[in-house]
């Protein structure tokens, strides 16, 4: 049953206006000065301002665009990512990268970096941690966080959404082998960098992230995977590959064995040479 609240009849409500010419009149049959502000009709409630989160940002950028966002001292959302207890997998040990889901967030003069970095985990909770994700998952023997980690490596190195079961793929495969990834993105994050350039003493760095001389996965994701990535992390494309280059815009190639590959990437460094040329 409804109830309607409804004011008793013939009782007379005075309006906001009513209510304030009767306290002006007061307060000039006293003879007290006052500043009467010119009337103004009702506010509108604030219009929310949108800020967006696109996929593959590391955490680090995420803070530095909720203080921009917010107006607030750099640093600030960083600090509060540490104390606001945020529902993150216990296997994040309270670092939230690759829960800050990608979308666009509304915000407002209110909001406070605190409230926006819970609704991001709440918003990729509600995104990731599905039965599919878990399923997909447990089929490939790892946990959902894995497969958040994996799914960030397949983000960071897919040119294309179309790529990225091919990407994962790869992945999947050189851990089936034991063979270590060999993946820059993960060399870019520990580096706080983003290049395709990677040199020789890069693959020697001392980084749980380097994971040319590291076997497995890295210990967290390395930035915030959109849902095409996680889709590509527990159904991978059907594939040999372990190898693969982008030769240039458009143009990945996948290879099965590295001789292959080593034409590929020869054909990479072509195509670099000559743009550096012009």
């Amino acid at each position: 049953m409804s109830y309607e609240y409804r004011p008793k009849k013939g009782r007379t409500r005075l309006t906001r206006r009513g209510r304030l010419a009767i306290f002006l009149g007061l307060l000039l049959a006293t003879g007290v000065a006052v500043l009467v502000p010119l009337l103004l009709p009702d506010e509108k409630p604030e219009q929310p301002r949108r800020l967006l989160i696109p996929e593959g940002w590391r955490a680090s950028q995420v803070y530095a665009a909720i203080d921009r966002e917010l107006k607030v001292p750099p640093g600030t959302a960083k600090s509060a990512a540490r104390t606001a207890g945020l529902a993150l997998p216990q296997e994040a040990k309270g670092n939230p990268e690759g829960y800050l889901f990608p979308a666009t967030y509304p915000v407002t003069s209110e909001t406070t970096p605190a409230e926006l970095l819970a609704y991001m985990v709440q918003t990729a909770g509600r995104n990731l941690a599905t039965k599919a994700v878990a399923d997909g998952a447990r089929a490939h023997g790892m946990t959902p966080y894995q497969t958040a980690t994996l799914a960030s490596i397949v983000q960071a190195e897919a040119e294309s959404t179309a790529d990225m079961g091919k990407v994962s793929r790869v992945v999947h495969n050189r851990l089936a082998r034991s063979m270590p990834l060999q993946m820059d993105s993960t060399l870019n994050y520990a580096l706080n960098r983003s290049t395709v350039d990677t040199t020789l003493a890069d693959t020697r760095i001392d980084s749980p992230f380097n994971t040319y001389e590291r076997q497995g996965l890295p210990p967290t994701p390395i930035d915030s995977p959109g849902l095409h990535a996680m889709a590509a992390a527990v159904a991978p494309t059907p594939g040999k590959w372990l190898f693969f280059v982008t030769v240039k815009p458009g143009d990945t190639r996948f290879s099965a064995t590295y001789e292959e590959h080593k034409r590929h990437v020869a054909e990479f460094n072509r195509f670099r040479a000559q743009n550096r040329r012009t």
